[in-house]
């Protein structure tokens, strides 16, 4: 088992940044390609970034890009989202979320099915 735990989130005006954490135990987080997704209400969880087990190879959803960032750091099992120019629309519980890949540089899925571990959520709320 991994278990997740999002910090970071809050209440922050239109155009300012936030850092949401994501604190992994339980198995080797290095193992893991990592993930944030985030959903807001009446809408379906959708993918925001995702970074691979090495770190080198990320990938964002095109309502974030140029905004978020992934970082990991792997000694730390600690992912983190970095939010820049943040919009009232980015307002959602974020999640993070674990899965196994085979290859340390596999590009991280960008849906949810893949993952089998999440955490709780941390909310984001953007006021205008």
């Amino acid at each position: 088992q991994v278990q997740l735990v999002e910090s970071g989130g809050g209440l922050v005006q239109a155009g300012g940044s936030l850092r949401l954490s994501c604190a992994a135990s339980g198995r080797t987080f290095s193992n893991y390609a990592m993930a944030w997704f985030r959903q807001a209400p009446e809408n379906q969880r959708e993918f925001v970034a995702g970074i691979s087990r090495s770190g080198g190879n990320t990938i964002n959803a095109d309502s974030v890009k140029g905004r978020f960032t992934i970082k990991r750091d792997n000694a730390k099992s600690t992912v983190f989202l970095e939010m820049n120019s943040l919009k009232a629309e980015d307002t959602a519980v974020y999640y993070c979320a674990a899965a196994y890949t085979p290859d340390i540089n596999q590009r991280a899925p960008t849906t949810s099915i893949p993952y089998p571990y999440w955490g709780q959520g941390t909310q984001v709320t953007v006021s205008t």
